[in-house]
């Protein structure tokens, strides 16, 4: 058996059934996961393959196979996902390429040991009625992203490439829904948006008026080393079972969509916009050269905007984030279910 770095609340468990044990001997192996072991992991509406997985509950079934019982946490933003995977909050957690970069270069301890999606999630929003058609008309302008996560990278990029940086806006650091709602009232003049609260204000009058692949970095499934080290098979269970759930997507992008309204809470028409135009999940999911050329790229940027103190840490994390093992080894048929 696996040793498993516990969560306080696992380690409260496990206290009360080291005493119950005394008097319940011979009830084990009666339920697998009832010996406390807890894998907390995160699910996102901006990760898809997260969502089928916890609705199919195929990860759920195998994990109990093991003694191990699931905890589904939400990630609001890659931020958030990265603050948790910090305080191993959760084990596992779904960020952007380039959060998980910025984390690694700041000492976060995670490792990418997946690729989820492709997506193009990221684009310049502004109101239908807007006089802005562009990043070099941000000039003097108040936008809302979120710092720490792709949508605020994309808005460097492309102030960069307009010949601006961020001195020359002034940014309103807040999560991606409320800097939806900061859009539509009228507190600031655009927004770098994420799907899928993007399309959703799409559908409401919200215009893109910028959009870039190349801006957009891929979605990485991220570990911590602690817990890669102490339970590789469960490790690869998840990466499995990512698997199969992205065949599945891959196979059912309608069905997907729905899974996605419904924890959303969008209408089923901007899901499929976001999952069949703007997620790109048929993807090598080995966080390969194309993975760490993108990172590689967005480097300079991190550190120009502060948000990593200097090129160093970036080039060591950079040699030390990835870690592919798990992801060469995927197969979805490790992994039951319908």
């Amino acid at each position: 058996m696996f040793a498993h770095r516990f969560t306080r609340r696992s380690a409260l468990t496990l206290t009360a059934l080291a005493v119950g044990a005394l008097a319940l001997t011979g009830c084990a192996g009666e339920n697998a996961a009832a010996d406390g072991k807890t894998l907390s992991i995160d699910f996102a509406t901006y990760n898809p393959l997260s969502l089928v997985l916890k609705e199919k509950g195929w990860l759920d079934e195998a994990a109990k196979e093991q003694g191990v019982s699931i905890e589904w946490i939400q990630s609001a933003g890659s931020n958030k996902a990265n603050e948790a995977l910090r305080a191993d909050a959760v084990q596992i957690g779904s960020t952007a390429g380039s959060a998980a970069l910025l984390a690694r270069s700041n000492g976060s301890p995670i490792k990418t040991i997946a690729l989820y999606s492709q997506p193009e999630w990221a684009a310049l929003v502004v109101n239908e009625d807007s006089d802005i058609t562009g990043p070099a008309d941000l000039k003097g302008k108040s936008v809302a992203a979120t710092k720490g996560t792709d949508p605020y990278f994309f808005l460097l990029q492309a102030l960069e490439e307009a010949g601006l940086s961020e001195k020359d806006i002034t940014l309103q650091n807040v999560q991606h829904a409320d800097g939806r709602t900061a859009l539509a009232n009228g507190s600031v003049d655009a927004w770098s948006g994420l799907d899928p609260i993007m399309a959703a204000a799409e559908q409401d009058g919200a215009k893109l008026v910028y959009r870039n692949l190349d801006f957009n970095t891929y979605g990485a499934l991220n570990a911590r080393a602690d817990f890669i080290e102490e339970s590789p098979e469960l490790a690869q269970l998840v990466v499995d079972s990512y698997e199969k759930a992205r065949e599945w997507a891959v196979a059912n992008p309608d069905e997907t969509a729905d899974i996605l309204a419904e924890v959303a809470g969008l209408d089923t028409a901007v899901a499929k916009t976001v999952i069949s135009e703007r997620s790109n999940l048929d993807v090598d999911t080995v966080p390969g050269e194309a993975f760490t050329t993108v990172l590689r790229n967005i480097g300079p940027t991190l550190v120009a905007s502060g948000d990593v103190s200097e090129q160093k840490s970036v080039d060591e994390a950079l040699q030390t984030l990835v870690d592919d093992q798990f992801a060469a080894k995927a197969n979805a048929e490790n992994v039951s279910g319908e």
